[in-house]
């Protein structure tokens, strides 16, 4: 992004800033100096013309018949003169002039030199004893219009010379900080799981500092989730043998109970066993969904997958009645395909369809539709969700209003399987289409 925040325009801008800045106190040094050489150089051409007029002047006055005659030089080219000079007798009357001469820019002499009046620098000189003099004018407007014109000649090369070095310099700022650019990306296109570190060996010395902090968080990070998992997986899998192993007590007693007040006591016990064997493998379903391994080396198809999970369900016809009566499949003839792990696939696709056989109306099908572009969609009629609710719905342990049994677990594992392959879940209430109903689709990858 290129804006006032951007470090490629802070370095484009502060860069052609001082290169301008620098050019302009060059061109301001060069200019004094240039002043001072420029000065020199008109005074060396003014004291010349002095000495090469006075001799010629004197020689023609000498030779003149009559005195207190002016005479006007005639002009050796067309337009003003830039030096005028005047020749004047030792009473201030003048004997030659050049053609642009004006007598009133010169003062009466004084002595041999150079003075400066508002409008002219002048040059003075005397010969015979000062009985001739002779003054030669240069209009300071002359000096000061060279001056101007040489220092704009200087100041002219940045209008091409600050679009040029912006272009430059944003362009080879832009190279160099293809580095970042390069990390940046790598980091953006990641998934939620993905905590490997970041290449870090073609960048700056400024920017490596970051990038290494970056991994050593990732390594923190990761230590601390792989500690919650294996918190998770562990202590699920120590529960399942010990919760299974009082399930059979539980149903043996059912079994062999005599009073009809033991054996509903029992019944109670071997309910409550089974959501606790419910809760241990959905815990171990999350610790799964929230770890490595979600996404395959390459594409595989993800209908047989599914029709794997819908004859599981088929058998549980205990829990869930006659499967083929209450959900209705749409396959594509053709291979789905996609990246995620089919392992994976399978937790997603068992607890979307658990969800909607638990919490959709008892007397409506669902509809399970696996799309040719990998999009797994789940629909169940019910009320309309509030939208603030299903918000909540992928948390952990958060139900909805349904008084359905259910561990709280099941979207949270979809959601949690979906971030971790790349894949986008999305809830919707109403259905798509439907004034009602709750539908759950997954765009795998």
């Amino acid at each position: 992004m290129i804006g006032p925040r951007s470090l490629q325009w802070r370095l484009s801008i502060s860069l052609v800033g001082g290169v301008v800045l620098m050019w302009a106190l060059g061109i301001l040094i060069t200019g004094y100096l240039l002043r001072s050489e420029m000065n020199e150089i008109f005074d060396s051409a003014i004291v010349q013309v002095a000495q090469r007029v006075l001799p010629l002047a004197v020689s023609d006055i000498v030779e003149r018949e009559e005195e207190g005659i002016s005479q006007r030089m005639a002009a050796a080219t067309r337009g003003s003169e830039l030096l005028t000079y005047i020749v004047r007798d030792s009473k201030g009357r003048p004997l030659i002039r050049s053609f642009d001469a004006v007598e009133s820019v010169f003062p009466p002499y004084v002595a041999d030199g150079f003075s400066v009046t508002e409008t002219h620098r002048i040059y003075s000189q005397a010969a015979l004893q000062g009985d001739i003099t002779i003054a030669v004018a240069e209009p300071l407007s002359h000096r000061t219009d060279a001056i101007q014109h040489a220092v704009l000649g200087l100041f002219a090369p940045l209008l091409l010379l600050i679009p040029l070095s912006l272009f430059g310099v944003w362009w080879r700022v832009r190279v160099s900080l293809r580095p970042v650019h390069k990390l940046q990306s790598e980091i953006e296109t990641r998934g939620g799981n993905d905590l490997a570190e970041v290449s870090h060996d073609a960048l700056p010395t400024e920017i490596e500092p970051i990038a290494q902090a970056v991994n050593s968080l990732l390594e923190r990070l990761r230590r601390a989730l792989d500690s919650e998992r294996s918190f998770a997986a562990n202590s699920a899998h120590e529960l399942r043998t010990p919760v299974a192993a009082a399930l059979a007590q539980t149903q043996r007693m059912i079994a062999i109970a005599k009073s009809d007040e033991t054996r509903q006591h029992a019944e109670q016990i071997e309910t409550a066993l089974k959501r606790l064997a419910a809760l241990t493998e959905k815990l171990m379903q999350l610790a799964k969904s929230e770890g490595a391994g979600l996404i395959a080396g390459q594409k595989g198809d993800l209908a047989p997958v599914l029709k794997l999970v819908l004859t599981d369900f088929e058998r549980a016809a205990a829990l869930y009645g006659n499967i083929q009566d209450r959900i209705i499949v749409n396959l594509p003839k053709s291979p789905v395909l996609a990246k995620i792990d089919p392992n994976a696939f399978a937790i997603l696709a068992r607890n979307l369809i658990e969800n909607a056989l638990n919490h959709g109306s008892q007397d409506r099908p669902i509809v399970v539709t696996l799309g040719r572009d990998a999009t797994l969609k789940v629909v169940n009629d019910s009320p309309v969700v509030p939208p603030k609710t299903l918000k909540t719905l992928t948390e952990a342990f958060t139900r909805g209003q349904s008084q359905a049994s259910g561990s709280g677990l099941g979207l949270a594992i979809v959601k949690a399987v979906a971030d971790g392959s790349g894949s986008t879940f999305a809830l919707n209430s109403p259905a798509t289409g439907k004034t009602r109903g709750f539908e759950a689709v997954v765009k795998l990858v």
